[in-house]
């Protein structure tokens, strides 16, 4: 074999192991982070409500094939199949912010009224056991997904959901995916049904 033969064959090689990682990184990148390590206590204590189950319509499309750990129960989901035959209000949010904190259980009240839509927490930037924590806290049980501790995830890549948070977002029953800016974070039922209503 020529030393040229040998580099073509050395260069080949290293070729096809980047393209490899490069496959590998972008089949992944639909995937949240699962919630590590045992959090069995922190989710009886929290208890949360079950994820909704998988609609068997179509996935809302800028979400579909993300798959996350529903926060309550640990088990896998995925996020475009739950969301599908909306509408859903969905809240991303995370254990260190502060206007989550008020949000949420106001999210809690508005969902517990008649003809309210379904509401899916989306829990981020923090860990799951921080996460199960805050909701026990403040006697939150709204069923979440978590889209990992790190300051990215494939959730809130697929919605742009901007730095600050929390952030809501309106799956309609057709699966448009809207943005709400106005308010940026509830304080009010009130404020609740006039946005879902803005959207629908």
């Amino acid at each position: 074999m020529t030393t040229v033969t040998k580099w073509a064959l050395g260069v080949a090689v290293l070729v096809v192991a980047v393209l490899v990682a490069v496959l590998t990184t972008r089949g992944a990148s639909k995937d949240a982070p699962a919630a590590t390590g045992d959090l069995t206590a922190a989710r009886s204590q929290a208890a949360l409500q079950a994820c909704p189950p998988p609609s068997p319509g179509p996935a809302v499309g800028q979400l579909a094939g993300i798959q996350a750990d529903c926060l309550g129960d640990g088990s896998r989901v995925d996020v475009g199949k739950v969301l599908a035959g909306g509408p859903t209000l969905v809240n991303v949010w995370a254990s260190w912010c502060t206007p989550c904190r008020v949000e949420l259980p106001v999210l809690q009240d508005y969902a517990k009224e008649p003809g309210a839509v379904r509401v899916l927490g989306v829990q981020v930037a923090s860990s799951a056991a921080d996460g199960l924590g805050l909701l026990k806290d403040i006697g939150v049980h709204l069923p979440s997904v978590y889209d990992g501790g790190d300051q990215i995830g494939p959730i809130r890549t697929a919605l742009k959901v901007p730095s600050n948070l929390p952030a809501s977002y309106l799956v309609t029953p057709d699966g448009q995916v809207r943005f709400i800016s106005s308010p940026r974070a509830f304080v009010s039922t009130d404020q609740v049904r006039a946005a879902v209503k803005d959207f629908s």
